[in-house]
């Protein structure tokens, strides 16, 4: 479990949370698809392979767009979403030393599991919860992420509890690709080969959309 494409998988799984806390912090919205399966990351425990955590390449779509092109540089380039996904590799490896906290969030995902028979993925009491979950963990390492976008938005709580569930997935995403052997040091180092792993995962999911 410790392949170019897995890390790519879980890196772009970074890159897609991150997008999408973006979008909500400027838009109040964004692609659901993408959520639901960022979202969906956060239960799986024992998946049998890395794809499966976002239910299939298909769900890490978007992912991989961003990751080309913020790595590429070429067309709209976002630098704040890039200095989110720094953020989430360094809050994991600080989260990492901290079992209590660990227990915490495991206890916490469990809890709203049993809540998913009842309501929706994406609906706000499961958000709701998953939020708390990051404000009471999470939120209190630093270097704490400070998401960027309009006052009118920030200030919707609906959209700080789905902001801060994003956010746990990323740090989900984030842990998955230290597990598969990932370091920050490669993104700088293997650049090139990051992107044409992403390039080949794509053309992938475009065959089989066709």
């Amino acid at each position: 479990m410790k392949s170019d494409r897995d890390r790519c998988i879980a890196l772009a799984g970074m890159f897609q949370a991150a997008n999408l806390v973006s979008d909500i912090a400027y838009t109040g919205s964004c692609e659901q698809e993408a959520a639901q399966a960022s979202i969906y990351s956060l239960f799986q425990v024992d998946a049998d392979s890395v794809p499966d955590v976002y239910g299939g390449l298909e769900g890490i779509s978007s992912g991989i767009n961003h990751l080309i092109r913020q790595l590429s540089g070429k067309g709209n380039h976002n630098t704040e979403v890039t200095g989110y996904v720094i953020t989430m590799m360094h809050l994991e490896r600080k989260l990492s030393k901290q079992p209590k906290m660990l227990k915490t969030i495991s206890d916490g995902i469990s809890l709203a599991t049993s809540r998913l028979e009842h309501f929706p993925m994406l609906h706000q009491n499961i958000l709701g919860q998953l939020a708390d979950i990051y404000s009471k963990t999470i939120s209190t390492i630093q270097p704490r992420i400070m998401v960027h976008g309009e006052p009118l938005h920030l200030q919707n709580s609906d959209n700080t509890n789905y902001i801060r569930s994003l956010l746990l997935a990323g740090i989900r995403s984030a842990l998955l690709w230290h597990q598969c052997g990932g370091k920050r040091i490669q993104i700088i180092m293997r650049r090139k080969k990051i992107i044409d792993t992403g390039i080949k995962i794509r053309n992938t999911i475009d065959k089989s959309r066709h």
